[in-house]
């Protein structure tokens, strides 16, 4: 049958430094697990000189393939680009700052030939502020609780795939790619690999406290009717407390007024009340009309300014 052979997708943001390093890592890994392989950086646009550095790299090595997109789309849509493009019989994704270690491919290599067609890393711990430790670790388990299907806990997207895995999710046709999930949606034998996440080697993390704000409710409002659900239930109860208050305001009307509320402040706070959790509810509705109005336009997910080391597309691979 021959050897078989793993795609690499690095997805690039400001990470011309790691990239060195990281073809290193990679290279030593599969050479030491014995397999054909190709190694696809995706350059989300970055505004460092990590076009140059890949192209270097590029020159020297034929493994090594290059997309460069025309802007930044973003990691989940780089990394469907490269997925697009992988010609290898399962693939692995991994994050361009290291701190998804490539040593954790051989393990991951050994769940695959066991018979796994998912195997992605548990960040048992990460190198962060305690404060994002238990964020991350709260969103994980709240994004379990109100998903519709099963959510591996603490798994981002560092993970092997096998090509039918590829296969299902390329044909997926949504722009809202929230890639962990749709990695669980698509089913298959799924296992989990637990490793401690680094922290970045060189300069500062992207994200930001409002970029994983939006990246969680990214995820919920993609995989999850919860919110809505939660809209019917404050209706429920305010319904029941408006007639229960009511009621009770008859009855003391009558046994004993002095203990009626009355007065303009009462209104304004009652009207400033019920105010805040209809604009709660139209936020989250209006999250929803957000995905499906980016959905119905049907824009690319990605454009890619060009390629270097092109292979033969494989999105059409059927697993061997």
């Amino acid at each position: 049958m021959g050897k078989k052979k793993i795609s690499a997708i690095i997805a690039c943001y400001r990470d011309a430094q790691a990239v060195p390093i990281m073809y290193q890592r990679l290279t030593a890994v599969f050479q030491k697990i014995d397999v054909d392989f190709e190694i696809i950086f995706v350059n989300d646009a970055s505004p460092d000189n990590a076009e140059e550095v890949l192209a270097e790299l590029a020159s020297r090595d034929k493994k090594v393939v290059v997309i460069n997109h025309s802007r930044n789309f973003g990691s989940q849509n780089a990394f469907t680009s490269g997925m697009k493009l992988a010609t290898g019989d399962a693939v692995v994704l991994l994050d361009g700052d290291l701190q998804d270690p490539p040593e954790l491919i051989e393990e991951f290599y050994l769940k695959w030939r066991e018979g796994y067609n998912v195997v992605y890393g548990v960040r048992v711990k990460r190198e962060a502020t305690l404060f994002l430790q238990v964020a991350y670790k709260l969103f994980y388990r709240l994004f379990r609780a109100a998903s519709y299907i099963p959510m591996p806990l603490d798994a981002g997207d560092f993970s092997l795939l096998d090509r039918s895995v590829i296969n299902a999710m390329n044909k997926l046709p949504e722009n809202n790619r929230f890639l962990r999930g749709l990695r669980a949606w698509v089913g298959f034998k799924q296992v989990g690999v637990a490793y401690v996440r680094p922290e970045r080697m060189f300069g500062r993390t992207t994200n930001s406290l409002w970029k994983n704000i939006a990246w969680a409710r990214k995820g919920i409002f993609s995989f999850s009717y919860a919110p809505l659900e939660i809209i019917s239930f404050i209706s429920l109860f305010m319904a029941m407390f408006s007639f229960i208050a009511i009621i009770a305001q008859v009855i003391l009307r009558i046994v004993k007024p002095k203990l009626v509320p009355s007065g303009f402040t009462t209104i304004i706070s009652l009207i400033l009340f019920l105010g805040s959790i209809q604009l709660l509810c139209f936020n989250i509705i209006g999250s929803y009309i957000e995905h499906i109005y980016d959905e119905v336009k049907r824009r690319p997910t990605f454009i890619v300014k060009s390629i270097l080391n092109s292979p033969e597309s494989s999105e059409n691979k059927e697993s061997k």
